[in-house]
């Protein structure tokens, strides 16, 4: 059963996602402020964190800001009433996967929450095709584990986080424009978006690199984008 947080303050909302959420086998458990929505977060695991972005108390954009400042890596799918382009490059900026506008329909997030779901939960099941691991110097990613390790220790990625990196890392040295990484991971092609992929490239090299100010994993390609370091 999938363990699901929801920091939402409409009851009735609330009420809709619990009846739904049966039918995919998840557990709802739920905050109705924010400063409530982030101590569960800090103190308990979920699979998957519904948050809406208007709330008492604290925020959904500084509930993720912190979240993922403590390198809490659940996904999270941001709920907002604002429909400007600059709330949803904020909530993608900071660490948000995806977004859903109200209004919406129970079955537009129900189908969201099934696709991050879907993402998130590529459990090793004891019989991984040992070629679905890319060892590129110290660094071992494992594609369906969705594990990295770097010198044989674990770094723990966000989902978005770890896509950018394998995608990359499946073809060194080709460089990829933000447009075209943003297309490729998101599923947005907005080129307002396209300083989400600096921000996440930036929580990357912080993971991965020994010194962020002279990377050895992912290098900028300037004037393009990004690449991955085809010499190690």
């Amino acid at each position: 059963m999938k363990s699901i947080l929801a920091i939402e303050d409409d009851p009735s909302l609330l009420d809709l996602l619990k009846m739904h959420l049966k039918d995919i086998d998840g557990y709802l458990d739920t905050a109705q402020d924010g400063v409530m929505g982030l101590d569960k977060i800090l103190n308990r695991s979920y699979d998957l964190i519904i948050l809406d972005v208007m709330l008492p108390k604290l925020d959904g954009f500084e509930i993720c800001k912190k979240a993922r400042a403590q390198n809490i890596n659940t996904p999270i799918l941001m709920l907002t009433a604002k429909s400007e382009e600059i709330d949803k490059i904020l909530g993608l900026e900071i660490g948000a996967d995806d977004y859903v506008i109200k209004p919406f329909s129970i079955r537009e997030l129900i189908a969201r929450v099934k696709a991050l779901l879907r993402r998130a939960s590529r459990l090793d099941n004891g019989n991984q095709d040992t070629s679905q691991s890319l060892d590129r110097g110290e660094m071992t990613i494992e594609l369906e584990k969705r594990k990295v390790t770097i010198n044989g220790n674990r770094v723990e990625l966000s989902p978005k986080e770890f896509e950018l990196l394998a995608f990359m890392a499946q073809s060194p040295g080709v460089s990829y424009s933000r447009t075209r990484l943003l297309n490729t991971i998101w599923g947005y092609d907005f080129e307002g978006f396209a300083h989400t992929v600096n921000s996440h490239i930036n929580r990357l090299r912080t993971k991965i690199e020994v010194d962020v100010s002279n990377p050895q994993y992912i290098l900028t390609t300037w004037g393009v984008g990004y690449r991955f370091n085809e010499d190690v």
